[in-house]
């Protein structure tokens, strides 16, 4: 189905063209596809999957006789006893709601979104298996269409105002696009800017996510279920800073908290469409524009380049080197130097369409 407005002439596309044939090559080889269920191995790393459980992981024990897990062993028949309530009604909750049910009991929140992670990583369920929803942030806009469970039709749109993303990931079904590729955005305000810009419009066609900042689980959910249902490229446009690619890592390998959930989550195929490092100085930005690197920054940086997938990654590291040796960072919002609209305009067009991505 054919999606309005028109964007660049298909000529435009021949890179991105050339980069998804060579993405389903390699599905088809084998190389791309996660790995099948089955025993998951929190440090193991595998390229086609993100980080997973490992099998000599530490472990705990909790007791119903023992004085020092008493209450987190009660607490834990609380949260099942409501979960086996919710399957039972097919019904669902958030963790919020689960946590109002007895706000006294649990104390705080974190207590059970912790408990809720021990429960989904010892049954091997993901969260909406267990009928619990994770409360969306992210946002969404560009080609594409979807009914939601209860049978609402979405109809994003490439205008100034995107749609929130659904808080049943699992439930949305007859999702349809015409889009060349997906763009997930590190922050808020830069893919509200892009929207102002009508990024979208002359780019069409696309989609455009963004987590606002550290992803939330159902945006994590959508980006993996749009490209386990398209196959179609999809880019990370961060900071050039060790917090903009920890976030990337976080959507293209996953994270040590949800390693359980891994083949549910991460997106390996994910590809850094900017802001590089190296661009700063391609681009000529004024120093004086940048950001010197602090202490936590270069723990930061230091802790990244020394994770295993950094390691098939030598574009990546070339990168992050270049980041450490200048001790200096970069805001996407930096390039307004250049222009107000230079973003937009010039260097997200350029970078797709000459393949400047790695």
């Amino acid at each position: 189905m054919a999606f309005a407005p028109m964007g660049p002439e298909a000529s435009f596309f021949e890179v991105l063209d050339q980069h998804r044939a060579s993405l389903l090559a390699a599905l088809r080889r084998g190389g791309g596809e996660p790995a099948g269920r089955g025993t998951r191995l929190a440090s193991r790393f595998e390229d086609s999957v993100g980080l997973q459980m490992a099998s000599h992981c530490t472990t705990r024990k909790i007791k119903s006789d023992s004085l020092k897990s008493v209450k987190k062993f009660a607490l834990i028949l609380k949260i099942l006893s409501m979960i086996y309530k919710l399957v039972q009604s097919n019904t669902y909750a958030t963790k919020r709601d689960l946590y109002y049910t007895d706000s006294q009991l649990f104390g705080n929140q974190t207590v059970v979104d912790n408990i809720i992670n021990d429960i989904s990583c010892m049954l091997k369920m993901p969260r909406i298996s267990l009928h619990i929803l994770s409360t969306s942030k992210g946002l969404i806009a560009g080609n594409l269409r979807y009914l939601e469970e209860d049978g609402t039709r979405v109809h994003c749109t490439c205008g100034s105002t995107a749609v929130a993303v659904p808080s049943n990931i699992q439930g949305i079904r007859n999702l349809i696009t015409d889009a060349k590729f997906l763009l997930i955005v590190e922050k808020d305000a830069t893919f509200q800017r892009l929207l102002d810009d009508s990024f979208c419009n002359r780019m069409s066609p696309c989609i455009m996510v963004t987590g606002k900042g550290v992803p939330d689980l159902n945006t994590r959910l959508l980006v993996k279920k749009l490209w386990d249902t398209f196959h179609i490229p999809v880019f990370a446009l961060v900071d050039a800073d060790p917090h903009g690619i920890e976030i990337m890592c976080i959507y293209k390998y996953g994270s040590l908290a949800m390693s359980f959930e891994a083949h549910n989550l991460t997106v390996p195929a994910i590809r850094w469409l900017g802001l590089l490092p190296s661009d700063i100085k391609r681009l000529n930005i004024p120093r004086d524009t940048l950001i010197p690197l602090t202490k936590q920054d270069q723990m930061k940086l230091e802790s990244v380049l020394k994770r295993p997938y950094v390691t098939c990654q030598p574009f990546w590291r070339k990168e992050m080197e270049i980041m450490a040796d200048s001790k200096l960072k970069a805001e996407i919002q930096a390039l307004t130097f250049l222009s107000s609209d230079y973003l937009s305009r010039v260097y997200l067009p350029n970078k797709l369409k000459f393949g400047g991505w790695i």
